[in-house]
């Protein structure tokens, strides 16, 4: 009973703050059913990696600020590990910009989450493997014979067979695997050890290049494992309005990666999931002009080739923000469904039943969020239950989104 009721205060806190956490998605769904079916066909499809390395494409969603994106992702992730996947939730910030492939990377590696365990999830999927059975035979010989990753993958594998009683070392792997540097001459020299000093050709490799590389090779591992692949869930990709030009412009290349939209570029085990504001698309694309001046100023500026392919790239990303899923609004129906969920929640966190109707309700608009809703509901009956002759009176003020280039978002991306 006790533990019922932290569960369901914490939830309440979760609603209240506006940023929702297990608890609180345990006990309220998300009501997007459409999206959720959506989402449940790309988990099944990514979990059968098909002999031509076909995957399904990430899906991008859009909703008003305080309409349930963040909470759909964490809905998201409490479906994905019940599915046996291992599950990153990403939040795109300074730390964490989308154009920088080695950070998002150590963000996903460093958040994923593996259903009951606790710990590295790369550590408890190296641990998981077994050396005796075919998946890993199927590891083995793809990484061994890709031309797409490079030999420090299949150097490492093979060492892991060979380290059994060196836990140090293996953990050296796991971290490596996990984001890590891993110098040429210090893996040369374990190869040497082992007695395999010319099997692997060991060369260096560009930061950004091992990173997505990284991206190709952990959902195989994963799912030689025993897991069903790896799910990424982005948040907050608006931020990148607030990035200088070229730092938008490659972002919108990265979001044409993860969508699945840039020729050649294959990530089978991996499926994604980001979530973009609704108004991005007029405020950032139509009237900033980005739709049109960013391929436009990067082809006219002709910097390089490779500038010249992310002009490409992003304008698919641009177009992939034009058809991404919008969220559905709740209607009158659903919206009473919803208070009577949290009202029940409520009740059982303070033991304290809160009245069948809110005052909020009645000065909520049609323009009013979820979010304002339940925060309303939730402050409406704190003041209720501990001042129960207050008369209270919520209002709402609307807070735009800004999306101001901001010079403290704009970090340099890591150099080898």
């Amino acid at each position: 009973m006790e533990a019922q009721r932290q569960q369901a205060r914490r939830a309440i806190e979760a609603l209240r703050s506006g940023v929702p956490n297990r608890d609180a998605v345990s006990v309220l769904e998300c009501g997007q059913n459409r999206l959720e079916q959506l989402f449940r066909r790309n988990l099944e499809a990514t979990r059968e990696v098909s002999s031509d390395g076909l995957y399904p494409k990430g899906l991008l969603v859009s909703g008003r600020f305080g309409t349930g994106k963040s909470h759909l992702l964490e809905y998201f992730q409490h479906i994905a590990l019940e599915e046996n996947f291992i599950c990153s939730k990403i939040v795109i910030s300074k730390e964490t910009p989308l154009y920088d492939p080695v950070k998002l990377f150590r963000a996903a590696a460093d958040t994923a989450m593996i259903q009951g365990r606790r710990g590295s999830a790369i550590a408890e999927v190296g641990e998981a493997l077994n050396i005796s059975s075919k998946a890993y035979f199927e590891l083995c010989e793809w990484a061994n014979t890709s031309t797409e990753i490079s030999p420090f993958f299949s150097a490492t594998i093979f060492l892991l067979s060979r380290l059994n009683q060196d836990p140090e070392r293996r953990d050296r792997i796991f971290r490596f695997w996990a984001g890590e540097k891993l110098g040429v001459a210090e893996l040369r020299r374990y190869l040497r050890e082992c007695g395999e000093a010319v099997s692997f050709k060991i060369d260096q490799v560009k930061l950004r290049d091992l990173a997505l590389q990284r991206f190709k090779f952990v959902p195989r591992l994963m799912q030689a494992a025993g897991y069903s692949g790896w799910v990424l869930l982005i948040d907050e990709v608006e931020l990148i309005g607030c990035y200088s030009f070229r730092q938008r412009a490659k972002s919108y290349a990265e979001l044409a990666r993860w969508r699945g939209d840039l020729r050649g570029e294959k990530y089978p085990g991996l499926t994604t999931v980001l979530a973009i504001t609704a108004d991005f698309q007029t405020a950032i694309l139509l009237d900033k002009g980005d739709l049109e001046n960013v391929p436009g100023k990067l082809r006219a500026m002709a910097l390089s080739d490779t500038w010249i392919q992310i002009a490409e790239q992003a304008e698919k990303g641009m177009h992939s923000i034009q058809q991404s899923v919008q969220l559905d609004e709740p209607n009158e129906e659903t919206r009473k469904q919803i208070f009577n969920d949290v009202r029940e929640i409520y009740s059982k966190a303070y033991d304290w039943q809160p009245p069948s109707t809110s005052t909020f309700s009645r000065f909520a608009t049609t323009s009013t969020r979820m979010r304002e809703y339940i925060r309303g509901w939730i402050t409406e009956w704190d003041l209720k239950r501990l001042y129960p002759t207050y008369q209270s009176k919520i209002e709402v003020k609307e807070i735009p989104t800004n999306y101001i280039e901001d010079e403290d978002l704009q970090p340099k991306e890591e150099t080898d």
